[in-house]
């Protein structure tokens, strides 16, 4: 009776071992099981993130690249050429002062002048649209207020600037919400044009900055051109949409991460 209940203890020594064994043996297989989903998973975002870095890449390629042959385009046809029509009217003013035609020189004279300021006007608007002066020493709020008052008093439209709140951005985050808001109201003037438009900046929940650009203009805006405007924000890692004002007109609304912000 005794050698039989050893062989009965000995026998559930020996499933219990067993089964602790199997569970062992399961338990560390589904952990490896996890840790391979969990690292795939990993490397599934990893390629991700890295295609999103160069989707964003090659958008800000692009659209360097469409502001270069922009600028190009300007320069060329417009102070370039200036630049060679005063040089052949500064040509044709020596000849006639040789000629000793001092009436046709001081005329042809009088025109090179004109000229050569209306070269000026386009060089300083050409400056003032990239990045103003003003922008980097009074910041945001004074930057957009002066092109607000520049191209209200050019297309005689009111345009509202309340953006106090954005002085919160860092220094480049600055400078590329002006280039937003900048073709936002170039884009809206372009379509309606409106009689009314309004910028404004506010905190969001989490700290970020919100930047909202709306217009009573009742035109359809280009859909290329809002893809520029889009990735423009995507430079900044904020988020783009659009929505209909209860005016009739488009709000564009612009959201800034908290870390691009100062405080």
């Amino acid at each position: 009776m005794n050698a039989q209940l050893a062989e009965w203890i000995t026998l559930a020594v020996v499933l219990v071992a067993g089964a602790a064994a199997f569970y062992l043996i399961v338990t560390e297989r589904l952990r490896d099981e996890a840790i391979k989903l969990e690292n795939a998973r990993l490397l599934a975002d990893a390629v991700e993130r890295e295609a999103e870095r160069s989707r964003l890449a090659d958008r800000i390629i692009t659209a360097e690249q469409d502001e270069r042959r922009r600028l190009a385009l300007f320069l060329h046809d417009g102070p370039v050429q200036n630049l060679s029509g005063i040089a052949l009217m500064l040509d044709a003013a020596v000849h006639a002062i040789e000629d000793e035609r001092s009436v046709d020189a001081r005329g042809i004279i009088g025109k090179a002048l004109e000229k050569h300021r209306e070269t000026i006007r386009s060089l300083r608007d050409l400056s003032f649209n990239i990045e103003p002066v003003v922008l980097r020493d009074q910041g945001l709020g004074a930057a957009v207020l002066e092109l607000a008052n520049q191209l209200g008093i050019e297309h005689e439209v009111q345009i509202e600037v309340d953006v106090a709140e954005a002085e919160r951005l860092g220094e480049k985050e600055q400078v590329g919400l002006y280039q937003v808001i900048r073709e936002s109201l170039n884009q809206a003037l372009l379509r309606g044009p409106p009689t009314r438009i309004s910028v404004s900046a506010k905190r969001t929940h989490d700290g970020g900055l919100e930047a909202v650009i709306s217009d009573n203009g009742k035109g359809e805006r280009r859909l290329r051109t809002l893809d520029a405007i889009e990735e423009r924000v995507a430079t900044l890692n904020g988020r783009f949409s659009v929505e209909q004002g209860a005016d009739g007109g488009t709000a564009l609304h612009v959201i800034l991460p908290p870390y691009a912000t100062d405080t």
